[in-house]
């Protein structure tokens, strides 16, 4: 073999093996829009996320969300504990890193009909994605004011198609959603009959999740991740509007009035109480894996 071809060779590997390891650097972590994960949002839109090494894979609900992480497109997850529940069953190995976000009002249902108008009526048309923490959420719903379920029609649908849905007067309809989606549906006059903030049965939790391996491989990356996360937070309470400049492409039609309304359904939980972190123990978190 001539001294060029080695040459050749070496520097062909060096290459790869630089590419191998810039491309095992950068953490996927899958994602969808929600008021609760604009930490995430701001620092990926003015680079920050891209410097510590992540990269986000934005999904049209909770359960794509889930469902990229699972089939290891992504070796982050944002969840709530629904999808944390399903995953843990499903893939045996994972783990909160960071606590994110607790929601309080956030999540909530819209119908065009009150509940006394929904308790006599012989048909419901319920949407919702049903392989997330809707389907939590409407059952609590009809649990707490005594809907007949044999008299709902199921509907799963991610917020994108359920944005589409029209108002029939007609029709007694009832759709579990989140901010920011629930704003251009208030638009369309449904309004609210229920939220977290008044199904006080159900604690609804956001973290980023991950399998062991990856905390423990990347446990220095993911600390500075929670820094930078525990400083968004700062700036989105201190300063709403320089954050929400970087931060609405990500929120829909989410006006700045919307956005300022959306930030007060949810309670920031970077720092969680001791309180918190007994009741997230009864949710199947586990305390030794997060960062705070």
């Amino acid at each position: 073999m001539n001294l060029f071809l080695k040459l050749f060779i070496i520097v062909s590997l060096f290459f790869m093996t630089g590419c191998t390891q810039k491309k095992e650097q950068t953490l996927k972590i899958s994602i969808n829009s929600w008021i609760g994960y604009a930490p995430f949002f701001y620092l990926h839109k003015t680079g920050q996320l891209q410097k510590l090494g992540f990269e986000l894979i934005f999904n049209v609900s909770l359960a794509e969300s889930a469902d990229v992480y699972s089939v290891g497109k992504a070796q982050l997850v944002t969840t709530t504990q629904h999808e944390y529940d399903y995953l843990k069953k499903t893939t045996n190995d994972i783990y909160p890193v960071i606590l994110i976000d607790r929601s309080n009002g956030g999540d909530m249902i819209l119908s065009n009909k009150t509940i006394q108008e929904l308790q006599t009526a012989e048909s419901i048309d319920a949407y919702l994605e049903t392989d997330s923490i809707n389907a939590e959420m409407i059952k609590a719903f009809i649990t707490k004011n005594n809907l007949n379920i044999d008299k709902i029609n199921f509907f799963n649908k991610d917020q994108l198609k359920i944005q589409n849905i029209k108002n029939d007067p007609k029709r007694n309809i009832i759709i579990v959603t989140y901010t920011p989606y629930d704003a251009s549906l208030k638009k369309k006059k449904f309004f609210e009959v229920a939220s977290t903030k008044d199904i006080r049965s159900l604690l609804v939790i956001d973290a980023l999740c991950a399998k062991k391996i990856v905390i423990t491989k990347h446990y220095d990356k993911l600390v500075e991740l929670k820094k930078s996360i525990d400083k968004a937070i700062e700036i989105i309470n201190e300063n709403p509007k320089h954050s929400y400049k970087y931060i609405q492409q990500y929120l829909g039609e989410l006006t700045y009035d919307e956005f300022l309304s959306s930030l007060k359904m949810i309670k920031w939980i970077n720092h969680p109480s001791k309180e918190l972190l007994k009741e997230i123990k009864q949710l199947g978190y586990e305390e030794k894996t997060l960062i705070q």
